[in-house]
């Protein structure tokens, strides 16, 4: 350990005392020698930070922007990680932003250059942002094109040798293949009907060899929420399966964006009961020397698995803005559900019998019942009125149930919070009217540090923003952004709000701008940003990116928000207006408003930078939201 610290600990010395002194020695002379701006924000979040690591509490670090505080946190994270000889996990918002920490222009770049560390950070993606080998052979024999060809052709030699691997190497990260757009990778990628277990490829896939490298990181793991909290929720499953959980022992967790944690906690406890799955499963166990009887229930099952799709199909409704539609739960419904819950269960009962006889492998069967008992559980659960959200999807054919707690604080508390060890929310939003209970007791966290420090830039002297009224839907205000970009010369990020927005202004933008316009889809999202960062008059569209785009300098001075961002009308978002007596002023102001502010503050990055945003608002807009808008903005806003 001592050879991997940058600073001597005797063993009489306090490791934390020897730690604060090299904070202190970084942040008054190295690091202002080198460039970096000395903020005093910066330093009593540094000096805070040791204390939730000294004690192992959690923290709610809220600081605004140009507070510098990741570096503040990847400090204490990696030397915190040394110190314990386990690494630190570094959880962002979500899959689109984890690039964003290790890009060549980012702070652990800059750090290890500065301190002339040699720090070993590696990214723990989920599995969609990986190749499937067996969904690729099945593309290719539909798809002759060169895109899915290149592919193929580029896979390692180890992949279609026989025998033992003599060596190999990573490969099927969706970084690999930047110039896909999402949907062709939607063609080749990991998706949640690929049965892995049973797999020919298992040891061979990308996926897999990914895992064992990011497990054996030394300093930082990089993941999303969803992918730390699908962790959680999967460790003791996976060790019964005589699996590893995916991530390692870990020192500490770094929450970056800490308030979106709430929604991926409950999408990780989420049911999800996918027709298509059911059926596989069910097919491939008809292939077995099975009773008769077993096989009768199995067609019976997936005979009442497809009415009750077919029915749930017949009471659904989708929301404009987004995929989830909303059931309606009737009696047909309610009908359909309680006759496969019932035939489910026989089978189950069924397949104890055949796992006495020993007919059937007893890995697959153990797959099979454990699925059938989370679906029979889920389906228990649609039958209640359990205090949770449901919804329906229906994606090219795939029809799926979806079954999410409303409520996640008791099952954080017992999986997350009992560890004894640093878990630190780093937001430049984490309070409500300077208070962090609200946060705090939806995660069922119940004792906390916690600070604020503002932002140190001078939002007056260097950002202008503009609230022009519109009475005539998209095309009007995307004439309005036709100029405003002709006017900044490229320069800009859109922000939208969904994918019909993002349809319509690629329709015209493409038509009418002569700057490099890159848009979120067209390809993996890192490597837009990293050209929309370097070709400094380019233009970049995002429905993903109003949280953690950090672009300094003049590549953007100028960001556009095509419409306010209030949240979709989808079962989630409904669920949780239901649960309050005033949903517009405690559900959907409050998220508008926080996002907005996260959006706006995309603009100013560093000391140097100046420049415009602009939020696109509509004619008929209630003046009280209007007075709210203002009154969370950095500087003082012209209506026109």
């Amino acid at each position: 350990m001592q050879n991997r610290m940058p600073f001597i600990v005797s063993k009489t010395d306090s490791f934390y005392d020897k730690l604060g002194d090299w904070i202190g020695d970084l942040f008054y002379d190295i690091l202002p020698e080198a460039g970096f701006e000395l903020r005093d924000e910066q330093i009593f979040m540094a000096f805070q930070l040791e204390k939730a690591f000294k004690d192992k509490k959690v923290m709610f670090a809220e600081a605004g922007v140009g507070t510098g505080k990741t570096i503040v946190y990847l400090l204490y994270a990696i030397m915190y990680a040394r110190y314990m000889n386990r690494p630190a996990v570094i959880a962002c918002a979500d899959e689109t932003l984890i690039e964003q920490l290790v890009k060549k222009e980012g702070d652990i770049a800059k750090l290890e250059k500065v301190l002339s560390l040699n720090i070993d950070v590696r990214l723990a993606k989920s599995r969609d942002q990986y190749l499937c080998l067996k969904k690729l052979d099945q593309v290719r024999n539909s798809d002759f094109s060169d895109e899915i060809s290149t592919i193929y052709q580029q896979l390692p030699d180890f992949v279609h040798a026989a025998g033992s691997m003599q060596s190999f190497e990573k490969y099927g990260d969706r970084r690999d293949y930047s110039a896909l757009s999402d949907e062709l990778w939607g063609q080749v990628n990991w998706d949640p009907l690929q049965d892995c277990f049973s797999c020919e490829k298992r040891h061979r896939c990308g996926l897999t060899l990914h895992r064992d490298f990011y497990r054996h990181s030394t300093d930082l793991i990089i993941c999303s929420h969803d992918f730390y909290m699908e962790h959680i929720w999967t460790k003791e499953s996976r060790k019964r399966e005589g699996q590893l959980p995916l991530l390692p022992e870990h020192s500490s967790v770094v929450f970056d964006e800490g308030h979106l944690l709430e929604y991926a906690a409950q999408k990780a406890l989420s049911y999800r009961f996918t027709e298509y799955t059911l059926e596989k499963l069910l097919t491939r166990l008809m292939e077995n020397e099975v009773r008769e009887k077993t096989l009768f229930t199995v067609e019976e099952a997936l005979l009442d698995s497809e009415a009750f799709f077919d029915t749930i199909s017949q009471f659904s409704s989708l929301s404009q803005g987004t995929e989830k539609q909303v059931i309606t739960k009737h009696p047909l419904v309610m009908k359909a559900c309680r006759k496969l819950h019932y035939t489910l269960q026989v089978l189950e009962e069924e397949l104890v019998f055949e796992g006495e006889l020993y007919v059937i492998n007893e890995y697959e069967l153990k797959i099979v019942e454990e699925y059938l008992e989370q679906i029979t559980y889920s389906l228990s659960l649609f039958l209640q009125e359990l205090n949770g959200i449901t919804w329906f999807e229906q994606d090219k054919g795939e029809r799926t149930l979806v079954i999410m707690p409303k409520m996640v604080e008791e099952v954080m508390r017992e999986e997350v919070f009992s560890q004894k060890k640093p878990f630190i929310f780093s937001s430049a939003t984490l309070s409500n009217q300077k208070s962090f209970d609200y946060i705090a007791n939806s995660l069922g966290v119940k004792e906390y540090l916690s600070f604020s420090v503002a932002s140190p830039f001078e939002y007056d002297e260097k950002m202008e923003v503009h609230l022009p009224r519109f009475s005539n839907g998209i095309s009007e205000k995307i004439n309005y952004l036709v100029k405003m970009i002709n006017k900044s010369e490229g320069r800009a990020l859109i922000l939208l709000n969904s994918k019909e927005e993002l349809a319509e202004i690629k329709k015209r933008l493409s038509e009418e701008i002569s700057y490099p316009i890159y848009f979120e889809g067209d390809a993996e999202i890192s490597t837009l940003v990293s050209k929309f960062q370097n070709e400094e008059q380019a233009i970049l569209c995002s429905i993903h990116l109003w949280e953690g785009l950090d672009i300094p300098g003049r590549s953007l001075e100028n960001v556009l928000i095509v419409s306010l961002p209030f949240p979709p009308n989808d079962p989630v978002f409904t669920a949780k207006r239901n649960g309050t007596d005033n949903p517009f002023l405690d559900v959907d102001l409050p998220y508008m408003l926080l996002r907005l502010r996260q959006g706006v503050g995309r603009l100013i990055r560093s000391e140097k930078d100046k420049g415009t945003v602009h939020i696109l608002i509509n004619e008929e807009i209630n003046p009280d939201v209007l007075q709210k808008i203002k009154e969370v903005l950095p500087t003082q806003a012209l209506e026109h």
